[in-house]
């Protein structure tokens, strides 16, 4: 496997501390990246995103949802199983689990919801207006300042 020095990247930029951040941190858990519990991402419509999780066997007080320093963490710890129950076979996973997902500048959790063992998480992408384009006026030929003495 092939490594990545990101040192020069440091030294050559100010302000992208988040995003050289970001890519170490994928360069490192890649390679034992979790795969439980499952999940999608979908896009639901222009700036509009869902995330999905399968957490058969969990019930809703048993998840979090948290926002903490630009990253979405999906959470669950089971509760004490019953300890007279004796399995034959288990094969729905309830273990205990940490989901970390990065988000981008102007991304926010709209809403959650736990329906028939997802957790369905919306995300919005809302810019503001000062960073949105704007259309600027052509004028006849003038500057603004010689157009103010004109009408002065």
């Amino acid at each position: 496997m092939r490594t990545l020095d990101f040192a020069p990247l440091y030294r050559a930029t100010v302000g992208f501390d988040r995003i050289a951040d970001m890519m170490d941190r994928v360069m490192e858990t890649e390679v034992s990246a979790p795969t439980y519990p499952p999940y999608n991402i979908e896009k639901t419509a222009e700036d509009a995103y869902r995330i999905s999780v399968a957490v058969a066997g969990f019930a809703e007080s048993e998840l979090s949802v948290e926002v903490k320093e630009g990253a979405l963490i999906v959470s669950a710890r089971k509760a004490e199983d019953d300890k007279e129950r004796k399995f034959l076979h288990r094969g729905i996973a309830t273990r205990a689990f940490d989901r970390r997902f990065q988000l981008a500048d102007h991304v926010r959790v709209s809403g959650a919801s736990h329906v028939d063992g997802m957790l369905h998480i919306d995300l919005v992408r809302e810019v503001p207006e000062a960073l949105k384009p704007r259309r600027v006026e052509i004028s006849n030929g003038k500057t603004a300042i010689e157009a103010e003495t004109v009408e002065a």
